[in-house]
């Protein structure tokens, strides 16, 4: 099995380098005639922002190198993104604008399950394909034509606690006591959820559950009710900065998770937080081999490493939100590519009966909702640095999950 993941990167990526690294291949004509354009939302401000610039920065860099190489279609491909400001109610706004008023030819999701869900029921409206990045409930995609670059599983909730679970289990160390402390936005608090009863049926005595509203600033009693429960492990439901703004409340408490998860966090900040080393989290891509023996990966990892150090990231790393992204501008380009068209229905018939190969794996899209495998991995901060820790064929060289 562990050959068989190892050469799906090799292969595929060998197979797509000429055109997904940016090289024009020789002949290839320069792009012409009115442009494709694309249209999507990303929470530029407010509470997903810190993540949502990942997105963005990544899909201006695939759009350039897909130019570079010719476009879509032999023409140049254009990006129009608007600021959703992280609101579910005004993505759904201004994805109707995309549609009505910018009248772009093709959608691309937002960041964020609320957002991606208002823009699935825009895209169901106007009967337009939606691929998108980072939904993190299946069973809310109920639209047809809708297509995850998240590589979750049709049940995230169980699958991906499983395997957080299974590599605390290969440690000296598994976890007799538990925590969780979640925010309500939906994909967290439902992998939260599903934690709960994963730990339960483990044998982990749950010693505190506790929620907080998205967009809550105080976390001093949360941090306190945690320390006072004194459990082996904490799981944190939490998107975006809420992991580090718990961990500045428990820092001035003097309180450091003896092991810790968080479930989406910014990925910079939390890596390089004040009790945040040996964080866990959820991945499906990180800058180090396997995953970079793939050609295209290994590409991508240069440019935006580059890309992200001039726009100030404080950490300019390729991780999961990035690969995500890139992965669902690479499904979005295939079957454009493969249906040599523009036509909604052509594209979402041609993925339901296809794969496509990505920087973090082969994805297909005959599941339920049009999810395909759980391909989520576990990975840990070690020495300021996000590196996969499980499951063990896909850890960075030399690397093992470490406990405090």
């Amino acid at each position: 099995m562990k050959l068989n993941k190892r050469l799906m990167l090799r292969v595929g990526g060998a197979l797509l380098s000429l055109g997904l690294l940016g090289v024009q291949p020789v002949g290839a004509a320069t792009p012409a005639g009115p442009p494709i354009r694309i249209g999507s939302t990303l929470a530029l401000t407010g509470p997903l922002s810190a993540t949502a610039i990942i997105h963005k920065l990544t899909g201006e860099i695939y759009v350039e190198q897909l130019n570079k190489r010719g476009g879509l279609l032999g023409r140049p491909v254009e990006w129009t993104v608007k600021d959703d400001q992280s609101k579910p109610d005004l993505a759904r706004t201004l994805y109707e604008q995309l549609v009505t008023v910018d009248k772009v030819d093709l959608l691309m999701g937002p960041y964020a399950t609320g957002n991606i869900l208002s823009a699935i029921g825009v895209a169901q409206k106007y009967q337009k394909v939606l691929v998108h990045h980072t939904l993190g409930i299946p069973s809310l995609a109920k639209y047809d034509m809708q297509f995850p670059a998240w590589s979750v599983g049709y049940d995230p909730a169980t699958t991906v606690p499983n395997t957080l679970f299974d590599a605390l289990a290969a440690t000296p160390k598994f976890p007799k006591t538990i925590a969780i402390v979640t925010s309500k936005f939906p994909s967290v608090y439902m992998m939260s959820v599903g934690a709960r009863e994963v730990a339960k049926k483990r044998g982990v005595k749950e010693l505190l559950f506790l929620e907080w509203e998205f967009g809550n600033k105080d976390y001093g009693p949360i941090a306190a009710r945690v320390k006072d429960a004194n459990p082996d492990f904490v799981f944190v439901g939490a998107i975006g900065l809420e992991g580090n703004l718990l961990l500045e409340a428990m820092k001035k408490i003097d309180y450091v998770p003896p092991l810790q998860y968080h479930m989406y966090p910014a990925p910079g900040p939390l890596a390089v937080a004040p009790g945040g080393e040996r964080a866990l989290a959820a991945s499906i891509f990180e800058q180090h081999p396997p995953f970079t023996n793939n050609p295209v990966a290994a590409e991508f990892v240069k440019i935006f490493n580059e890309r992200a150090s001039k726009a100030g990231l404080p950490d300019n790393s390729v991780e999961t939100q990035a690969a995500a992204s890139f992965s669902a501008w690479q499904v979005l380009e295939a079957a454009v590519t493969a249906t040599k068209g523009l036509d909604d229905k052509a594209i979402a018939q041609w993925l339901k009966k296809n794969r496509v190969d990505t920087i973090q794996g082969q994805l297909r899209f005959d599941g339920p909702s049009n999810f395909g495998d759980d391909l989520m991995r576990v990975k840990q901060v070690q020495n300021g640095h996000w590196v996969t820790v499980w499951p063990k064929e896909w850890a960075a060289p030399g690397a093992k999950l470490l406990t405090n």
